[in-house]
């Protein structure tokens, strides 16, 4: 089992050759670059999908797959970036992902109905993806392991700010622009990045013997299994899961292709995702870490301004200047996590920014219809402060511990679990806001009834409002309807944070299963 003191050649180094060459540097930088612009276009959409749907002439349902299309595309592309990293080389790979990502961004953009969105949409995702873990792979193989309280806040604020900020970018282009400019904004980077990564990028070697090897069946399963994942996440709790004929369906191919991309993977000689890394007890509870800061990273991300658009009736540009506030916290706390890094137990750094998540989490519990951008304040610093102690040091401790041969691999394999993290905690939050909002309707029609006093109260105030604009009594009960079905909408919510509060303070004793990493300022032994 690999532990924690296994290190590469780069990380044993003296401290002379320990300097980060500014070259590799600035290659490094580059390629954050085109991470960003992957990760940040999961979302940029979100919050001008209206937008979107008017200008394509397409239906609710429909418009939702300009998402779906992107999610399934990317989860399916992600753990297969660990050997095509491996064969290709960082530098081609990373070059044909970021030239593939930018002419599919400029093909979106010119895009004149919802099929062809759909389908540039899927070739973004796909082709954009394996800029993500091969970005987290060079992170953890071309620097030293000195210098990972540096890389490693990073790429670590960029997973987390990108999501975050996605909807405030996406809102604002949309509202200075057009819904077009989304993707024609990627168009200039996109080029620098693919042309800067082509010229400074030396940090390996392409093996092009592997593709001999290339497991197609091992990718048929594989893309089978994450794609109808993925589908039956994303569609269940609208279409009420299985009693849907789609939704069933692809749970019935999801789960005989996950039976037989597992058989596949442990009997071929060159699988095309290797699982036997989770072998390391380090790396495989780092992984469960990921997947469940996943639910929080996008499932708040989701969850919030669904609260301002539902309730407090947000346009798209109000909801992103007030999630920014978790934005700017990511970015101020970033340094301080990297220089505690350094000193501090990384373990106990994760159960911290787990807590304070938790902590966030439990102020919304008492949220009401009146909560503002002042009210949500407090829970979102606390929300980005978290985020980023839970986040970074979990990088770290599930890949920086890796011996370098099994970090690409790994890296897929580590970024999958934040995706499906996401994917599974959006399914989950949808399904709880659902239910609970019917419950809450339930037991406050039980209460608004002839007997109580103050629903007769509100009743003829509404009545009175509507004198002489038609038939009062009707417009009254109606009002009177809606305002119940808001009360329960905003107590379903409080009910999905009272749900966070608990799964995260849970999860901070999982803590206790990592093996104590190496110190950041030596190959494997003590600070001194």
């Amino acid at each position: 089992m690999a532990n924690a003191t296994t290190a590469s050649p780069a990380m044993t180094a003296d401290p002379a050759s320990e300097r980060i060459a500014p070259k590799r540097l600035f290659a490094f930088i580059i390629m954050v670059f085109g991470m960003f612009m992957s990760i940040l276009d999961i979302q940029i959409v979100s919050a001008s999908l209206s937008e979107i749907q008017a200008g394509l002439s397409a239906s609710s349902s429909e418009v939702s797959w300009v998402q779906t299309a992107y999610l399934i595309a990317e989860v399916i592309a992600i753990p297969l970036s660990g050997f095509l990293s491996r064969a290709f080389g960082t530098r081609l790979l990373f070059a044909i992902s970021a030239a593939g990502f930018t002419a599919s961004s400029l093909l979106c953009g010119f895009a004149t109905t919802i099929e062809e969105m759909i389908v540039w949409r899927a070739l973004q995702g796909f082709l954009g993806a394996g800029m993500i873990p091969t970005v987290f792979a060079s992170a953890y193989t071309v620097f030293p392991r000195t210098k990972f309280h540096i890389v490693g806040p990073i790429i670590g604020l960029v997973a987390t700010l990108a999501p975050t900020i996605g909807p405030t970018v996406g809102g604002y282009i949309t509202d200075l622009m057009s819904w077009n400019w989304l993707f024609f904004i990627n168009v200039v980077p996109g080029i620098g990045i693919t042309i800067g990564v082509l010229a400074l990028v030396d940090f390996d070697e392409p093996q092009f013997e592997l593709l001999d090897r290339f497991d197609w069946w091992g990718l048929l399963f594989m893309a089978s299994f994450l794609g109808t994942l993925e589908y039956v996440l994303e569609e269940g709790p609208q279409y009420e899961w299985m009693q849907d004929t789609s939704v069933a369906i692809c749970a019935w191919i999801c789960a005989i292709s996950a039976i037989a991309f597992f058989w596949r993977v442990f009997t071929v000689d060159e699988p095309i995702v290797n699982l036997r890394t989770f072998s390391d007890r380090n790396f495989a509870v780092g992984c469960t870490l990921q997947f469940c800061i996943g639910i929080g990273l996008y499932g708040l991300t989701y969850i919030y301004p669904l609260y301002l658009a539902q309730v407090r009736g947000y346009s798209a540009l109000m909801i992103g200047e007030t999630m920014f506030v978790s934005g700017i916290t990511m970015f101020l706390v970033a340094p301080l996590v990297g220089r505690l890094m350094a000193t501090l137990d990384m373990r106990y750094m994760i159960a911290f920014g787990l807590i304070v998540f938790a902590i966030g989490s439990y102020q919304m519990t008492w949220i009401t219809r009146e909560y503002d951008f002042y009210e949500l304040l407090v829970p979102q610093i606390l929300r980005g402060v978290g985020m980023m102690f839970a986040m970074v040091p979990t990088n770290n401790v599930a890949l920086g511990t890796l011996p370098p041969d099994r970090v690409k691999n790994a890296s897929g394999l580590f970024n999958l679990m934040r995706n499906l993290g996401g994917a599974v905690g959006l399914a989950v939050i949808n399904t709880v806001l659902n239910d609970r909002t019917d419950l809450h309707i339930a037991r406050l029609q039980e209460r608004v009834t002839w007997g109580n006093a103050t629903a007769i109260e509100t009743l003829s105030m509404f009545m009175q409002k509507f004198q002489g604009l038609g038939d009062s009594t009707l417009m009254a009960m109606k009002q009177l309807s809606q305002l119940v079905h808001r009360q329960a909408v905003v107590m379903s919510f409080g009910d999905t944070f009272l749900m966070l509060t608990l799964f995260y303070l849970g999860l901070s004793l999982l803590v206790a299963l990592l093996s104590k990493p190496a110190s950041p300022f030596g190959a494997g032994g003590d600070a001194h």
